[in-house]
Parts: structure tokens; sequence; C-alpha cells
């Protein structure tokens, strides 16, 4: 798949619905792929991280440095994978699956008590002081949820 939306085939834009289990209509591919190609500045083919923090709505988002973990190098089929988790047509379990990952920061298929304080850090920032933070640290719960993938 190339650079521009007329290097994209009808067989590539039916592949990457495929791939994104037809979240997404072909109009929306072009339109994705046209994104993509201004976001691959250096035209190679992958995103690296570090553009997606061009997009100011993605920048000032809290867990974006946690999406970005996410993103790291992706290629077109890859991106508009990603992005089918956010899509109204997105099933629930893909959007439970997509969230889990956000969630499982040391990727070793379990969310930990600890992984959700840290989310919860990142969501909150300023708005809830350590103090409040230690006190949700240390109810004694203890918590480790694990999500069948298919």
């Amino acid at each position: 798949m190339g650079n521009t939306s007329s290097m994209l085939t009808q067989y590539d834009i039916e592949e990457v619905q495929e791939h994104c289990n037809e979240t997404f209509s072909q109009q929306e591919i072009v339109s994705l792929y046209e994104r993509f190609c201004q976001l691959d500045r250096n035209s190679c083919g992958f995103i690296p991280a570090d553009e997606f923090l061009s997009v100011p709505e993605f920048a000032v988002n809290p867990l974006s440095q946690r999406l970005l973990r996410m993103l790291d190098g992706l290629n077109f089929k890859e991106f508009v994978a990603f992005l089918s988790a956010f899509s109204p047509r997105a099933t629930l379990q893909h959007k439970v699956e997509f969230i889990f990952k956000v969630y499982d920061t040391d990727c070793n298929g379990k969310v930990t008590f600890s992984e959700m304080l840290s989310v919860l850090r990142d969501l909150t920032g300023q708005f809830i002081s350590e103090q409040q933070r230690e006190i949700l640290g240390n109810t004694g719960l203890k918590m480790e949820v694990e999500v069948p993938v298919d």
C-alpha cells in the first residue's frame, strides 16, 4: 500500500475491511488512508509513535503514553485495526479487549490492582491528591483480571 489514496487498490480496501471485521466502510477506509499518509511524514509506510503526538486531540489525552505503546510502528492495516476499537460498530468484545490492553501495562495478559491505580493516576492527574491515591492503594484490595481473547 503506497502513500497516496490513488495507490490504494480495491483489493487493498477489501483486505483492510476484512482485517478490521468490516468495522469501516470502503469510503471510511479511503479517508483513513489519506489521514495515515498525512501522519506518515517520512513516507515509509509506518507511523512512529511520536507522529501521533502531532495530533492535538491525541496529545492531550491522559492515556496518550499508554496508547503510544500500542501505536509505535503501525502500518496502515494495523492503524485501521487500532482505530476500529473506537468505532460505534465495533463489538463489545473488541472494545473490552482493546481497553484491557491499555490497562495491561506489562503485557502479561493480566491487569493487577497496581496497574489499575496507575491508570487512575494517569486519568486523574492533578485532580486527585497523592494522599487520596495512597488511601486507594492501601485498601488491602487484591485484584487481578484476565480477559479471554479469541
